[in-house]
């Protein structure tokens, strides 16, 4: 969307000093000529000015879009916010929503809100508002996607503010119908600032409030119902809430680094609950589509041996919720599934093709973040005159990297543990097992999965007696137990 038109000054404030709103250059007898444009819009028996004869949509006119937009600009500072709120702004806009056709001022007139939202005690008496609050779900279910993206970014703005929160989570909860507009949206948008923002929405959402999360997750099953809004779909599909969300993953994918980080923190949190983990992995395909997009990310996409091993320090919120669920579907899929299939021939080419390069992928993985930690104390010895507050910089990015090393450790070590002779051979024919992958995953699993490194040496003996003998030799605490 291209910059809207530049604020108009206020001629009046330079010759007369009485006109500005606040501490700013804008006029309010032009903002007031503006309000008043709208409240003509929405006065019973005004024709929309945007609607023709027959009430079909068509475009703003020119002049009114201008103006609009201006004030859309003018409303990010806080005195225009406030000017705007005492001349009860919030309210002209619901008769917008409730009587306009065009489908631009909806959306700039959602998006003046989001601004003025951004600001705490303007915040607040939007949130209270209930009817404003409802108007405002509704919009959710609309079919333009700029009104849609400027709805979201207000629905976040709110959500961000402790203060009023649990308002709105309350408020969402109470609406079945968000929970529909929102899997629809991910489910067949392709607009990908769209996507990442009410990704933004759901992750903060189920951050808030876990027995919202368990609704959503249960959903799917038996229809909600929510309240009939013009342009919404017709009939809405019987959603349910991990379809919905890979699909958006899916569009963000190649586009937006950053939204895909969004929707790999959803499916974290999922499995956070174990009725998360159950959506995941009892899904129609066994949780196979699942398994397959974040299996291509982490072994196709994500730190490549081609990268820098700087490039962990990049990728490290999104490796850490990827792995994490990858983590829970391999705990849960070897308790249910790849027990009864451990002594057949399925197991060995599932465990070459599947995971084994999972396998090597995680020792990567470990070995770049070898290189930043190396780095790191190299950086801290040449800067420790730095004020306190850099070094708490560096002391988050080391907590955030200690996380993503801590997944990656538990899942590498239960994978381990499943290895047979047959699929180490494999790994070790396709290079992902070498005497120094192996030294990698020894030097961090070491002592705290002791028992899972064991057992794999014990399978590598039969596989390599030599590469086994060189490794007792480098970590002599192993000789003890075998």
């Amino acid at each position: 969307m291209d910059r809207n038109p530049s604020p108009p000054c206020s001629d009046a404030e330079e010759e007369e000093g009485g006109d500005a709103v606040g501490n700013t250059v804008y006029s309010k007898h032009w903002l007031f000529s503006v309000l008043t444009r709208l409240i003509e819009v929405i006065a019973p028996g005004e024709p929309d000015p945007a609607a023709s004869p027959e009430g079909a949509r068509t475009e703003l006119d020119e002049e009114m879009e201008n103006d609009i937009c201006k004030v859309w600009d003018m409303s990010m500072d806080e005195d225009v916010a406030l000017f705007l709120q005492e001349f009860n702004a919030p309210d002209i806009f619901m008769g917008v929503f409730a009587k306009s056709k065009c489908p631009r001022l909806t959306e700039i007139c959602v998006g003046i809100l989001g601004n003025m939202a951004c600001f705490q005690d303007i915040c607040m008496s939007i949130s209270k508002d209930e009817n404003l609050g409802q108007v405002l779900l509704q919009r959710l279910c609309d079919s333009d996607s700029p009104t849609l993206l400027e709805t979201s970014r207000l629905l976040l703005t709110c959500l961000s503010q402790p203060e009023v929160a649990n308002v709105w989570v309350e408020r969402i909860r109470e609406n079945p119908s968000v929970y529909d507009c929102v899997c629809f949206i991910m489910s067949s948008s392709t607009n990908v600032e769209l996507l990442v923002k009410v990704g933004e929405v759901v992750d903060k959402l189920f951050d808030l409030d876990e027995e919202l999360m368990l609704t959503w997750i249960k959903n799917g099953t038996c229809r909600s119902v929510g309240p009939s809004v013009e342009d919404s779909p017709e009939e809405l599909p019987d959603f349910k809430i991990v379809p919905c969300i890979l699909e958006a993953a899916k569009q963000v994918r190649s586009d937006n680094p950053e939204g895909l980080d969004v929707y790999m923190h959803i499916l974290q949190l999922l499995t956070t609950v174990d009725e998360g983990v159950q959506a995941i992995v009892q899904a129609p395909d066994g949780g196979k589509e699942t398994w397959s997009l974040l299996y291509d990310l982490v072994c196709q996409e994500l730190c490549q041996p081609d990268d820098p091993p700087i490039i962990v320090q990049e990728q490290k919120t999104v490796l850490a919720s990827i792995l994490s669920v990858l983590s829970a579907m391999f705990a849960s899929q070897t308790e249910q599934e790849y027990t009864r299939m451990r002594k057949s021939k399925l197991c060995f080419f599932m465990f070459f093709f599947v995971y084994m390069p999972l396998i090597g992928s995680l020792i990567r993985i470990l070995q770049y973040m070898e290189g930043c930690g190396k780095r790191a104390v190299d950086n801290s010895k040449e800067s420790e005159q730095e004020e306190s507050e850099g070094r708490t910089d560096v002391n988050e990015e080391d907590f955030h990297l200690k996380i993503l090393k801590d997944i990656c450790c538990e899942l590498l070590s239960n994978m381990l543990q499943e290895l047979t002779k047959e699929n180490t051979l494999e790994g070790l024919h396709q290079g992902h097992l070498n005497e120094q992958t192996c030294s990698c995953a020894f030097q961090n699993l070491l002592p705290l999965y002791s028992a899972s490194v064991e057992n794999f040496l014990e399978v590598l003996r039969e596989a390599d007696q030599t590469l086994a003998d060189n490794l007792e030799k480098r970590f002599p605490s192993l000789k003890v137990h075998t």
